[in-house]
C-alpha cells in the first residue's frame, strides 16, 4: 500500500495525557468528514477543523510507496538510535489517519523501536497493534471506535454533550475548548462543565493518576474549587 502524507515533523505533544512527550508527528493527507476546501466547510460533517491536511507539500511530506519507506522517513525525522531513556514515539494524525494507517506500517515502525499512537475521529476501525489510541468524536459522525486510551472532546458541540461519551471504555477523558474567535468563552464553558462535574463526582473520576501521587492536598483544593465562588461578578464558572 502507498501512503499520502501532508507533513512529518518533530515536536512535543501538546495535548492530552502525553503532553510534553517528544514525538514525530506524521500527518496523513485526507479526511472523511471534510474535504479541506473552505467552500465545502459549511456542509461538512466537521465544520471547525483548523488543520491543513490537503496535498503532500508540507515539511517532510510526500507520497511513499510502502510501509518501509515511510517508516524510514519517520525514523530519520526522530534522529538517533532508540534508547532506554526516551522511547521513540510517533503520532499518526491527519486529516483522518485511519484512512491510510495499517498493520504493515505499524509493524515497520515498532520494528524500529517506535511506540505508535493515533489521533482519530473514531469513525473507522483501528488496525491491530497500536500502542496508544486517542479518539476525538464529532457530533454528527457515527462513532465506531468506542474504546481506547483517551477520548478528547472538542467543546462545545451542540449535539455532542460530554455525558454522551462518559460511559465509553477510555482511560482518560479530556475537554478541549473549541478554537476560533470565541475561544475565551469556550474555555470558560469547558471549565464550568468540569467544575460542575466535580460537584457530582467528588473529583476522583476526572483526576489523572499523577495528581493522586504528586498532590496530597488535592481534596482540599477540589473542595475549594467546588464550594467557594471566586467573587468575580463576571465569572461564568461559579
Amino acid at each position: 500500500m502507498s501512503y499520502s502524507v501532508k507533513e512529518i515533523f518533530y515536536s512535543l505533544q501538546g495535548e492530552g495525557a502525553q503532553t510534553g512527550r517528544p514525538a514525530v508527528f506524521c500527518r496523513f493527507a485526507g479526511c472523511n468528514l471534510w474535504s479541506g476546501r473552505e467552500q465545502d466547510r459549511a456542509k461538512a460533517v466537521c465544520t471547525f477543523c483548523d488543520t491543513e491536511f490537503r496535498g503532500t507539500d508540507g515539511v517532510g511530506g510526500g507520497r511513499f510507496a510502502g510501509a518501509e519507506e515511510l517508516a524510514e522517513r519517520i525514523q530519520a525525522t526522530w534522529g538517533g538510535d532508540p534508547g532506554p531513556v526516551v522511547r521513540p514515539y510517533v503520532v499518526c494524525t491527519g486529516g483522518e489517519p485511519l484512512l491510510q494507517l495499517d498493520a504493515p506500517l505499524i509493524a515497520a515502525l515498532q520494528a524500529r523501536g517506535f511506540e505508535v499512537a493515533v489521533e482519530t475521529n473514531g469513525t473507522r476501525p483501528a488496525p491491530p497493534g497500536l500502542d496508544w489510541v486517542c479518539v476525538s468524536p464529532k457530533a454528527d459522525a457515527e462513532l465506531v471506535l468506542r474504546s481506547g486510551d483517551e477520548l478528547k472532546l472538542v467543546y462545545p458541540q451542540a449535539e455532542a454533550p460530554p455525558e454522551r461519551f462518559a460511559g465509553l471504555d477510555f482511560r482518560y477523558f479530556f475537554l478541549q475548548p473549541l478554537d476560533g474567535p470565541d475561544r475565551a468563552a469556550h474555555t470558560q464553558q469547558a471549565l464550568a462543565y468540569c467544575l460542575a462535574w466535580l460537584q457530582v463526582s467528588g473529583g476522583n473520576s476526572v483526576l489523572p493518576p499523577w495528581v493522586f501521587h504528586g498532590f496530597p492536598e488535592r481534596f482540599t483544593t477540589l473542595s475549594r474549587l467546588r464550594d467557594q465562588p471566586c467573587g468575580q461578578h463576571r465569572c461564568a464558572c461559579c
